[in-house]
């Protein structure tokens, strides 16, 4: 388990003091158990790939708060189908489940995969990702847009503010590539003398990113920062550059997963925005048994994402 900084542990005990801020002002018995009424019942978790670290510690998060809060948490990975997603949903809802926490594959598609939950009545949290189309209970998602920025600031530090930079994007239709990108853009648009030449996607996939990032500095040759929307991307950037990377081209990533920390430390990595994968896990499920026992909860639920560097990674490595 990752070492918690100590801001954003304090970040975290804060979202959950709000949350339970928030039950209370509904009127329900502040000194009950947390989830207590809720224990018992059955929740599907679909997420959207196990093939990615990152969604590995989403599911682990959200195992340990099933585990304390007695639910029984039925995990089913999408493969990044969409139409694989929808029918595990239908799946779980004629399966007998008692709510839904979805990672969508695709935000756009995710509002229709949803419906047989929302038509049974159950309820729907969404994690990490926003569900387009459909009007759920809540999302428990880092601020992507906030992230975004933060990563355009630290590319246009490592790049002294001047210079060409190109961006691999995520899964198109995903809130966070979409956020994220937003994030980036309006960022690095404060930064008159760096040009964004090239922007294509490469999925959230190291090996697809190192396929077009490879491509794109063929086409590209002067180019002096990257910003890939995940770790994995931003880790096929730096197998593109090889001992270039971290020395005339700076890789900025966005997660802050194990592997990323260690790119970061390892000074190949410039710097990577971090969520907080494992407390996206636990807040969702904590929020749906909280949903289930007949609570009220936000809408929106963020969770914070820090910039890593050079100077603080020892606080997030192992």
């Amino acid at each position: 388990m990752k070492f918690s900084h100590p801001g954003r542990l304090a970040t975290a005990v804060t979202i959950s003091a709000v949350l339970v801020a928030t039950t209370a002002a509904c009127g329900r018995d502040g000194g009950s158990t947390e989830g207590a009424a809720a224990a018992g019942q059955s929740v599907t978790l679909s997420l959207s790939t196990l093939n990615n670290p990152f969604f590995v510690d989403v599911r682990d998060g959200a195992q340990e708060a099933a585990d304390e809060l007695g639910l029984d948490l039925d995990v089913v990975d999408a493969q990044n189908d969409s139409t694989t997603q929808a029918n595990q949903i239908a799946n779980a809802v004629t399966g007998g489940a008692d709510g839904v926490v979805v990672n969508p594959v695709d935000s756009d598609a995710a509002g229709a995969a949803v419906q047989p939950a929302l038509g049974a009545d159950l309820p729907v949290v969404g994690v990490d990702r926003a569900v387009d189309g459909a009007d759920i209970t809540s999302l428990v998602s880092s601020d992507n847009v906030a992230g975004g920025r933060q990563a355009a600031e630290a590319l246009a530090a490592a790049i002294g503010e001047e210079g060409t930079v190109i961006v691999l994007q995520g899964v198109a239709g995903t809130s966070a590539s979409r956020d994220r990108g937003q994030g980036f853009a309006e960022g690095i648009a404060e930064f008159a003398d760096i040009e964004v030449v090239a922007t294509q996607t490469a999925n959230f996939d190291r090996a697809q990113a190192l396929d077009v990032a490879t491509n794109l500095l063929q086409s590209h040759p002067d180019t002096v920062g990257i910003f890939a929307e995940n770790d994995e991307m931003a880790l096929g950037a730096i197998q593109a550059l090889g001992a270039r990377a971290g020395d005339d081209v700076m890789v900025v990533g966005f997660d802050g997963t194990d592997d990323g920390l260690a790119a970061v430390e390892s000074g190949s990595l410039v710097a990577t925005v971090a969520q907080q994968p494992t407390e996206l896990g636990r807040q969702s499920v904590e929020v749906m048994s909280r949903v289930l026992a007949g609570e009220t909860v936000d809408s929106e639920i963020p969770v914070p994402v820090q910039t890593v560097t050079t100077e603080n990674v020892g606080d997030f490595l192992q």
